[in-house]
């Protein structure tokens, strides 16, 4: 199975590392293409637009999905407003929570505009579920794509997916994040994620840009564990008969582990990792292949991984 995960800067292009804007004839193409590229059975997007202008009146979540050839898909609402060059975000208060789309809803361009986060999928899902996340009440100073220096952002609220989907081996939750970028507030979100899934099937599989770096997620999430190990067992999906397996044993906690370590931002020379798969409650199992491809859209890169399910 391959799941991927993939910050899409609202399906934007690049030019000398710069995001460019799509001209409206195009847009929605080269989004499309880079999702069909990844070719996932299960992806997680993130940045993504409903209905604004930036992005040619879209319902970027319903071109990706279709790109994926992906029949069950979710999206989740973490910002109603217009995105206004040199602006920030015009907020709707008539639509402040969150909102949940998905295939069965007959998109309507009189809908409040919105930004956030979709879970993609090839398998059948047994269960949804959503929510969204206050923003950090704190603004940081940030290097922006397309602005010289520093710019002090505002945090948005975030939300996240979570599908418990029907796997050849059994059932595994999979569920699609983007934290905040202020660092704590970010650990609390992916503390609070974790809880939150708690009671969904294992193996859990997180997607998403997470803002922290390297081991940082695997070290928090792990710890959680160690701390409330009844909340880390769980049976393994391969359950000893996986031929990838590697010589360590699964242990009762099932653990979290990332089998993809590469580097994801900026996308035209990517120094550091955003972007996370990580796994818990599977067999340690060595993915067929893990990378970090380049692509036609975003300052992001996306982190794909194949793993023996």
């Amino acid at each position: 199975m391959r799941f991927a995960t993939f910050n899409v800067l609202h399906g934007r292009t690049l030019q000398d590392g710069r995001p460019v804007s799509v001209p409206p004839a195009q847009a929605g193409l080269p989004l499309a293409d880079a999702v069909a590229a990844l070719d996932a059975d299960v992806l997680a997007l993130q940045e993504l637009d409903r209905f604004q202008k930036r992005s040619g009146h879209m319902d970027q979540a319903h071109v990706a999905a279709e790109a994926a050839d992906a029949r069950e898909w979710r999206y989740a609402s973490a910002v109603h407003g217009r995105a206004v060059p040199g602006r920030g975000w015009l907020l709707d208060p008539s639509a402040p929570e969150l909102r949940v789309h998905g295939p069965h809803d007959a998109p309507a361009q009189d809908e409040v505009p919105s930004h956030g986060i979709a879970l993609l999928s090839r398998l059948p899902v047994r269960e949804w579920r959503a929510r969204r996340f206050a923003p950090a009440p704190s603004a940081m100073p940030l290097r922006v794509p397309g602005r010289p220096g520093l710019t002090v952002v505002r945090d948005q609220p975030r939300a996240a997916l979570a599908a418990v989907t029907a796997a050849e081996r059994g059932l595994l939750t999979v569920v699609a994040v983007h934290l905040s970028f202020v660092p704590g507030w970010n650990i609390r979100q992916l503390l609070a994620v974790r809880e939150w899934i708690a009671d969904l099937p294992r193996p859990h599989v997180l997607l998403g840009d997470l803002n922290l770096i390297g081991p940082i997620p695997r070290v928090v999430l792990g710890t959680a564990e160690i701390l409330a190990p009844k909340a880390g067992r769980g049976a393994t999906l391969c359950a000893g008969s996986c031929p990838h397996e590697q010589s360590v044993r699964p242990t009762g906690l099932g653990g979290w582990r990332e089998p993809a370590r590469v580097r994801t931002y900026p996308s035209h020379r990517p120094v550091v990792q955003f972007d996370h798969v990580l796994v818990s409650g599977a067999c340690r199992c060595a993915p067929l292949a893990a990378s970090a491809p380049r692509m036609p859209v975003s300052d992001h890169r996306p982190v794909v991984v194949d793993l023996p399910w």
